[in-house]
């Protein structure tokens, strides 16, 4: 069994407890002791990590990942990609999360059946790098949803889309059943419109009780999980209704909907993902045609304010936030995550320490692996970051890779320090 020492650290542990000078001792794949510095027990032929007065902290969690969406510009993108150049952009992309201090994803959906499961079995399987990885299904929709871009005039209807299109209960069962026989972990529905979908926009609930419910039996009956694109009020409302833990968005959640999920923040995780939305409305998307003009009569802009405000409710609530989300548009592109760090800290009233523990310890608990991710802890799996500087201090120095000294994702070292395996003991 390898046995490392990192040694000359400052531990920010993921608990929420202040930092403090200390070094850790790895044992395979697990933290076998933290220690205030020379307190770790003395082992001959240890290697030793010197890290020079770094932050050693958790791995970060992506809670909202669209590893198989291909920085596209257009949903186009998605469906004409072909299958062989999108396994291997999926590819990229998975190892880009683990360079940027990923070490776990849950995804929030796959551009195509079966990418998502392909990419997790290589990962487990050690075939290619990238962070511990929770497949996704496809965006599940029903007709006029977001995600179904058929129109009836064209010669062939329906076409193909990055969502799959059903309709009633009976429809929703057959579909679910397929794709957890495909060996998805988790199924996502998207019961709300989105600003994107000029036929159901953001605040609309497209979904009914009925077909949410088929979903959710499926799942249950499986030991799986459902996540829900959910902007509007009563579709944040249906997904509390119907136990959906995951809940992506609730940009327009009303009081009724934010009482119900303070009463279940021990169960229900809310991801905003408002990187882009922030970025359109900071004129990213000009070059793709989302003009300031456009944005606003899109309505992105309000839907901004508006989020801004009811995540702010949120955290004041006490309700599970994580940051993260919707990485993989032209707009919003893989290998910039750790701008969502920044937005809470800098726009949606969280502390740096609250971020952080957000992005660790409640992303270990989205992964439900409390118990041994998330927090620099004895017993639990090495995923470690060594990140030069203080992100309490400045949480925006987690988006430059260069300053990620060491990335190391269960017990192995993905990206070594210069400095690395100084000397041994």
């Amino acid at each position: 069994m390898s046995v490392l020492r990192i040694t000359n650290v400052k531990v920010l542990d993921g608990s929420g407890g202040l930092p403090f000078l200390g070094e850790v001792l790895v044992e395979g794949n697990r933290i076998a002791a933290v220690a205030p510095p020379g307190g770790t027990p003395p082992r001959d032929g240890v290697d030793v990590i010197d890290g020079g007065g770094a932050t050693l902290m958790p791995g970060l969690t992506e809670p909202h990942a669209h590893a198989t969406f291909p920085d596209a510009a257009s949903i186009a993108d998605f469906t004409s990609l072909p299958p062989e150049e999108h396994t291997l952009v999926s590819m990229h992309n998975a190892r880009t999360f683990l360079e940027c201090g990923y070490t776990s994803c849950v995804s929030a959906a796959s551009a195509k059946p079966r990418l998502d499961v392909a990419i997790r079995n290589e990962i487990e399987a050690g075939r290619i790098p990238g962070p511990r990885y929770l497949a996704n299904s496809p965006e599940i929709t029903v007709t006029g949803g977001l995600g179904d871009t058929n129109q009836l005039h064209l010669p062939y209807h329906p076409n193909p889309t990055f969502s799959c299109v059903v309709n009633g209960p009976d429809e929703v069962r057959r579909l679910c059943r397929l794709l957890v026989r495909e060996g998805v972990d988790l199924l996502k529905l998207n019961i709300s419109g989105d600003e994107f979908s000029p036929s159901a926009r953001a605040e609309a609930t497209v979904m009914t009780d009925a077909e949410v419910a088929a979903c959710v039996e499926v799942a249950a009956s499986r030991g799986l999980r459902v996540c829900a694109h959910a902007r509007s009020a009563e579709s944040v409302k249906m997904c509390v209704r119907h136990g959906i833990e995951i809940v992506y968005h609730a940009n327009y959640a009303d009081e009724e909907a934010l009482d119900l999920l303070e009463a279940g923040r021990d169960r229900f995780f809310v991801v905003p993902a408002i990187g882009p939305t922030w970025n359109l409305c900071h004129g990213t998307g000009s070059p793709w045609g989302l003009t300031p003009e456009v944005v606003r009569a899109r309505g992105l802009e309000r839907e901004l304010e508006v989020s801004v405000d009811t995540i702010g409710r949120m955290r004041k609530r006490g309700i599970r936030v994580l940051p993260g989300g919707d990485y993989g548009f032209a707009w919003n592109p893989h290998g910039t995550y750790a701008r969502d760090l920044g937005h809470f800290v800098d726009f949606l009233g969280f502390s740096p320490m609250e971020t952080l523990v957000a992005a660790t310890r409640f992303g270990a608990e989205i992964m439900r692996r409390a118990d041994d991710l998330g927090q620099v802890k004895p017993g639990y799996c090495a995923d470690l970051l060594l990140v030069q500087g203080d992100p309490l201090d400045d949480i925006r120095i987690l988006e430059d890779r260069a300053r990620i000294l060491m990335i190391m994702k269960d017990g192995r070292l993905h990206k070594a320090p210069g400095r690395a395996l100084s000397s041994r003991q």
